[in-house]
């Protein structure tokens, strides 16, 4: 046995157009509503005034406003400055040079040397007054040297260089002691060979 089944016309679901009603028009016209609506200043409004003249334009000074020199202006040099001229080999000759003078009221001095520079061998010959008191003396690291009887008024003492060593010049320091072993004189000298160092020591009464 069949059984049939059927549906209809009216059963179906009817369909409903979807109505879009039209958007609101915005009257332009219109005022607007006042409110609490926060203002807002206009940057759009303030036009700033750019000026693209850079001729025109004030530079900016890094430094003082003064005028500028060139280094060295106004600077003197002496003509006496500078190597002296070669003798006997050496690349640069020292000549004879004045150590100065000192007073002393003792009986003698005593009277020491040492290399203050590379000791190379340098050695000296004493004078006083012309007489050689010392007349090979080898200069260390130490000092070495002599005590000399003063004799009344001005002494002369003269270092004669004997070579220049390994390493020229001849350099030596001198310091000079009382009879009370009190120093009272110090210098140095640098000496070409057969060059003299000079030391006046005045006696006093």
């Amino acid at each position: 046995m069949l059984a049939a089944v059927s549906y209809g016309q009216t059963d179906l679901p009817t369909q409903k157009p979807l109505e879009i009603g039209v958007a609101n028009k915005i009257d332009e016209t219109a005022k607007p509503d006042k409110g609490t609506a926060l203002k807002i200043p206009s940057v759009i409004d303030n036009n700033p005034e750019v000026k693209l003249d850079m001729n025109k334009r004030n530079p900016v000074k890094m430094l003082p406003d003064r005028e500028l020199v060139q280094a060295g202006t106004g600077m003197k040099i002496d003509p006496k400055a500078g190597p002296r001229e070669p003798k006997e080999g050496s690349r640069e000759h020292f000549s004879d040079m004045y150590l100065g003078d000192v007073k002393s009221g003792g009986k003698f001095v005593g009277i020491v040397c040492r290399d203050h520079e590379y000791v190379d061998g340098d050695r000296v010959r004493i004078w006083l007054n012309g007489n050689v008191v010392d007349p090979n003396t080898l200069l260390t690291a130490s000092f070495k040297g002599i005590n000399v009887d003063l004799e009344e008024g001005f002494n002369r003492f003269e270092f004669e260089a004997l070579n220049v060593g390994s390493s020229p010049p001849n350099t030596a320091q001198v310091d000079v002691y009382d009879d009370k072993g009190e120093l009272i004189y110090s210098n140095k000298w640098l000496l070409s060979t057969g060059s003299k160092a000079t030391l006046i020591i005045t006696k006093e009464e």
